[in-house]
């Protein structure tokens, strides 16, 4: 482990006691495991399974994180730059962890990116808000009674102009939020909840692991088969239910749902965009709620860790039933105590799909 004048610094910020970290270290070396920190849950479960006995991992994330807005605190970096490795997506996702890799590196932490040498599809959700977009420029184009008034052209470019600088104004307040770093744009970083791409996923983990412990290199290729194997029985599961289900729209909360998409032929419906701080504009909202009663939408989709006013109108408009799936950035106090991990939330999101594409 170690302990730099950074680290020491930021130990003395939070008033914590050496003899601690001293002890924390001193464990370390007694049972020889690797320490690993994560941001997302599948990534803390899928180096739990690889690493088996040789790995002590945690994600930092608390329960009910969102992943798109959470910022460590500073005991969070003290923590991090202790570890052996910090193991994060990559790809655009998780706001702090560009500047945080910077200081952690400093550290000797083998940073490790989860989602290098996946291709990032574009999101859904953009696209459908430029259709709606065009559409509302057709819609003014064709109503002859509004443009009767001289200016009007004028007057909706300036309507035009401040939906633009209000969607700027939003689009600047979360980065703010997320300190700059948060710039997925249009790419969807939701690649976890694809299990053909969590086999890269989980590949990369385990070879950043075997170079950090090339003595467990063959137990992380062995657990690394196994996971593979009931990665792609998940996708297999996942792909016969979709393909025999009565419908294929889904109303959900956030966009995080593109990869099902492009893998299964699912349309989602989405309320908020990728992140959940890109609100929909009023206009944008009246077309979400048309388009759900034109698919005789009867469920929305809530999430454990995102909590959307929005969302709620869309249900009171439309009258459907909510439903709950686990994005699994992170994980609820209950499905921690449980033992809940990565299979069991995506079949048990598999069962709200079964409910949800039912009618």
């Amino acid at each position: 482990m170690k302990k730099t004048g950074m680290t020491m610094a930021l130990a003395l910020l939070l008033g914590t006691a050496m003899s601690g970290c001293a002890g924390n270290e001193q464990n370390a070396e007694k049972d020889g495991k690797l320490k690993v920190y994560t941001t997302i849950f599948p990534l803390q479960d899928f180096t739990k399974k690889i690493g088996g006995d040789a790995i002590e991992v945690e994600s930092v994330y608390p329960a009910n994180a969102d992943a798109h807005t959470f910022e460590p605190t500073t005991k969070d970096m003290v923590d991090m730059a202790e570890a052996d490795a910090f193991i994060y997506s990559g790809v655009g996702l998780e706001g702090f962890a560009e500047k945080a890799t910077e200081t952690l590196q400093a550290e000797k932490v083998k940073i490790i990116k989860a989602g290098e040498g996946i291709e990032l599809a574009d999101s859904s959700h953009d696209e459908t808000s430029d259709e709606e977009g065009h559409d509302e420029h057709t819609d003014e184009e064709t109503h002859d009674e509004h443009a009767n008034e001289e200016g009007h052209d004028e007057h909706a470019d300036e309507e035009t102009h401040d939906e633009h600088a209000n969607e700027e104004g939003h689009d600047e307040h979360a980065d703010e939020e997320a300190h700059d770093e948060h710039e997925h744009g249009d790419k969807d970083p939701h690649i976890w909840l694809d299990p053909a791409l969590s086999i890269q996923i989980a590949e990369n983990i385990k070879n950043g692991l075997s170079e950090l412990d090339p003595e467990s290199k063959a137990v992380f290729e062995k657990n690394f088969k196994t996971l593979k194997a009931d990665l792609e029985a998940l996708d297999a599961d996942y792909k016969e239910t979709i393909e025999t289900a009565g419908k294929k729209e889904i109303l959900v909360s956030h966009a995080a749902y593109g990869y099902w998409e492009e893998r299964y032929g699912i349309e989602q419906i989405s309320v908020l965009g990728l992140s959940p701080t890109q609100e929909p504009s009023q206009k944008q909202l009246q077309s979400i709620i048309e388009t759900a009663k034109e698919h005789n939408m009867k469920y929305i989709i809530f999430e454990n860790n995102v909590n959307s006013k929005i969302s709620d109108i869309v249900q009171a408009e439309i009258g459907a039933e909510s439903l709950t799936l686990s994005n699994l950035e992170s994980i609820s106090e209950e499905d921690a105590k449980n033992s809940k991990d990565y299979f069991s939330l995506m079949k048990r999101n598999l069962e709200t799909l079964k409910t949800a594409l039912s009618k």
